[in-house]
C-alpha cells in the first residue's frame, strides 16, 4: 500500500510528528501510527435530527470493520439537519454542511471516510463534500423507520400529514382524532418511511454507485443495517488500498443510472436539484434537461406513498431498489461502477421481485411514464419541474386564472378566507421562496388549497412555485421555477387573474398575455418586501452566491472540487 495521506500528519520524529501523535494517544497503541489508514466517520447523528439519532450505533459498527480490516476509525460529527425541526428551511444549510464537512475532512489526517446519513439533506451535503475533498468516500444510509398504523391503518409520514391535515380542514376529521394519530405516526427510529427524499436520495445514492449495493432502504432497526455497516466499514480500507475516489468512480453514467432509478421508484423531486449539485461539485455535465431525457420516458414501478399506496418496510420486503433496476436493466449504463469495484448492473442477475403488489414488473407498471417532466415557458426561462407520479392526470393540461401570493405568510393569511376568489380550475402562484428570496428555497410549493374548495370536495389543484415541496408531498405541483422571482424571474410579474397554461405533454409553462405587456410589468412592492435581506452570517454569504434551481442551488464558489492537500503545517 502508497504511503498514506495521515502520515504527513503522524511519521517522523521531528516535533510536530510527536505533538500530532502524542495527543492521540488517549487508548489508541503504538502500531495506530504505523501507517495504516485512518478513516473518518462523517456522522451526522443528532438528537435535533430525530431521523439520524440512532447513527451513533451505526457508527460503533462501522468502526468494528475498519478495525477488522486494518484501519483505525476516528468518529468526525459534521453538521446536522434535521428537515422537521430547523428554521427558515434546511435547505438554507445544506450547502455549509457541505462546506464544513468538506473543510473539516480536508484539515484532518485522514486517508479515507465512510459518510453516515440519513434525513433529506444529510446525505446530499456528504456527497457535496465527498465530492470536492476527493478522499475515498463511501455511504452508509441510516435506513427508514417501520410502518405506524392508526386504527388499523398503516401511516406514511409525511404524506399522511399532508393527508390527514387536509382533512381536519375539510371537517371530515376530527382534531382529536388528528392528534391521536400523533403518536403513532412515527414508530421506531429511522428516517420517512414513504418514498420521500431521505429514501430517495439512499436509493439514489445506491444507483450512483456510492453505497454498497443492496443496503439502501434496509430499515434502521433491521440487524441486517449493522451488518451491511460493518462490512462498509471493511470496505472503506479497501477503498483506500484500491485508490478509488469519487473522481475515479462517479461517472456521467453513474447520474443516468441515478434518474433512471428516480424515475423507477417515484422519487422526490429534490433529487433533481442535490444530483445537479453533487454533480457540479466533480465536473461532470449534468442539466435539468437530462432528466427528461433519461428519466421521462420509465415506467413507475415502486407502489410507494406518496405516489402509490405501499412503505419502504414493503419495498425492502419486496426486493428493494435491485428488483427495481433489473426491470429496467436495458436502461441502464452498463460501465457505470460502484464502490465494489463491480458495475452495477451486476448486481441485478439475482434480484427479485418478491411481491408483484409493491415492485410492479415492467410490463404491469403503475404508470408506464412518470418521470420527472421539465418545463419551459414564459413563466420558466431556466426551467420548472413538476412530478407526474404524484400529480393528478386530469390537470396535467389546463387552463386557468392566477391566484397569486407575494409570500408564504400572504398565502397563509388568505388561502382559508371565505370571501377568496377561487375555484377549482384556478391556478395557485406562490413567490419568493427561491433559493434567495426565502432564502433557501423552502417546501412550501404545495400549498394547503382553500378551505372552501375542500368542503366541496376539491382534493388537487395546479400550484406553481419557486420553492420546492417535500418528498413525501404529492398533487400537481409545479416547482423550482427558475429564475426565481427574486432573481428577476418572470414569476414575479405574474397578476391575480392572469391566464395560465400548463401543458405537461408539449412541456410548456405559459402565462398567456402578449409579451411586451408582461415585460412593461412591475415587480409587486408587497413581493419585494418578503425577499430576505439578512445583514451578516451565513445568511448574507448565501444569499449573494446562491445559484438557482437549475444548477443545484449550489453556492457560485464551491462548484467544483479544491482536493485533499494541505500545505502548510499547524505548528
Amino acid at each position: 500500500m502508497a504511503e498514506q495521506r495521515s502520515s504527513q500528519w503522524y511519521a517522523g520524529t521531528d516535533r510536530n510528528a510527536y505533538i500530532h501523535r502524542a495527543w492521540m494517544r488517549r487508548g489508541l497503541p503504538a502500531h495506530a501510527f504505523d501507517g495504516r489508514p485512518h478513516i473518518a466517520i462523517a456522522n451526522t447523528a443528532s438528537d435535533l435530527t430525530p431521523c439520524n439519532s440512532h447513527l451513533n450505533e451505526v457508527a460503533e459498527s462501522v468502526k468494528q470493520g475498519i478495525w477488522e480490516a486494518g484501519g483505525v476509525p476516528m468518529n468526525l460529527p459534521v453538521v446536522s439537519l434535521g428537515e422537521t425541526l430547523v428554521r427558515p428551511t434546511a435547505m438554507l444549510w445544506r450547502n455549509m454542511a457541505a462546506m464544513a464537512t468538506e473543510e473539516m475532512l480536508r484539515a484532518n489526517p485522514v486517508d479515507g471516510v465512510v459518510l453516515l446519513g440519513g434525513c433529506d439533506k444529510t446525505i446530499p451535503s456528504l456527497l457535496m463534500a465527498a465530492a470536492s475533498v476527493d478522499l475515498p468516500a463511501v455511504v452508509m444510509p441510516g435506513g427508514p423507520m417501520l410502518t405506524g398504523t392508526f386504527r388499523g391503518v398503516a401511516l406514511g409520514c409525511g404524506t399522511d400529514v399532508w393527508r390527514l391535515s387536509e382533512e381536519v380542514r375539510a371537517g371530515t376529521l376530527s382534531e382529536k382524532a388528528f392528534m391521536r394519530s400523533e403518536s403513532s405516526m412515527i414508530r421506531s427510529r429511522g428516517h420517512c418511511n414513504t418514498m420521500g427524499t431521505a429514501s430517495t436520495m439512499a436509493c439514489v445514492a445506491e444507483a450512483l454507485g456510492i453505497i454498497v449495493p443492496g443496503v439502501a432502504g434496509t430499515p434502521a432497526p433491521d440487524s441486517r443495517l449493522l451488518q451491511s455497516a460493518h462490512e462498509t466499514g471493511r470496505l472503506a480500507v479497501e477503498l483506500i488500498e484500491r485508490g478509488c475516489r469519487p473522481s475515479n468512480l462517479l461517472s456521467r453514467g453513474s447520474f443516468l443510472n441515478a434518474i433512471v432509478a428516480l424515475a423507477a421508484i417515484g422519487g422526490s423531486t429534490n433529487a433533481v436539484v442535490h444530483l445537479l449539485a453533487i454533480a457540479g461539485r466533480l465536473g461532470i455535465e449534468l442539466s435539468l434537461d437530462d432528466f427528461d431525457r433519461t428519466g421521462a420516458a420509465v415506467p413507475l414501478l415502486a407502489d410507494l406513498q406518496p405516489a402509490g399506496r405501499h412503505l419502504m418496510e414493503d419495498f425492502h420486503r419486496a426486493g428493494g431498489l435491485l428488483a427495481v433496476l433489473r426491470e429496467v436493466r436495458d436502461l441502464l449504463d452498463l460501465d457505470a461502477l460502484t464502490v465494489t469495484g463491480r458495475p452495477l448492473v451486476e448486481y441485478l442477475d439475482e434480484a427479485q421481485i418478491w411481491d408483484k403488489t409493491v415492485i410492479r414488473p415492467r410490463d404491469e407498471p403503475l404508470q408506464i411514464a412518470a418521470g420527472i417532466a421539465v418545463l419551459y415557458g414564459n413563466l420558466a426561462p431556466g426551467g420548472a419541474v413538476i412530478k407526474p407520479a404524484a400529480a393528478s392526470p386530469e390537470l396535467m393540461s389546463h387552463r386557468g386564472r392566477a391566484l397569486v401570493f407575494d409570500s408564504v405568510e400572504d398565502m397563509h393569511a388568505r388561502i382559508d378566507d371565505p370571501g377568496l376568489d377561487v375555484d377549482a380550475s384556478s391556478v395557485l402562484v406562490l413567490r419568493g421562496c427561491g433559493p434567495r428570496g426565502y432564502p433557501g428555497m423552502p417546501e412550501v410549493a404545495n400549498m394547503p388549497l382553500p378551505a372552501k374548495l375542500l368542503e366541496r370536495g376539491v382534493r388537487d389543484m395546479v400550484r406553481i412555485c419557486d420553492g420546492r415541496m417535500s418528498g413525501t408531498a404529492y398533487g400537481t405541483v409545479v416547482l423550482h421555477v427558475a429564475p426565481e422571482a427574486a432573481a428577476g424571474g418572470p414569476l414575479g410579474l405574474v397578476e391575480t387573474g392572469d391566464p395560465v397554461i400548463l401543458d405537461v405533454e408539449a412541456r410548456r409553462l405559459e402565462l398567456d398575455i402578449p409579451q411586451r405587456d408582461l415585460e412593461q410589468r412591475e415587480p409587486s412592492a408587497a413581493m419585494r418586501a418578503g425577499f430576505a435581506a439578512p445583514a451578516r452570517g451565513w445568511e448574507r454569504l448565501y444569499v449573494d452566491h446562491v445559484m438557482q434551481a437549475d444548477q443545484g442551488a449550489d453556492l457560485d464558489f464551491l462548484v467544483g472540487s479544491s482536493g485533499h492537500q494541505v500545505s502548510r503545517e499547524s505548528h
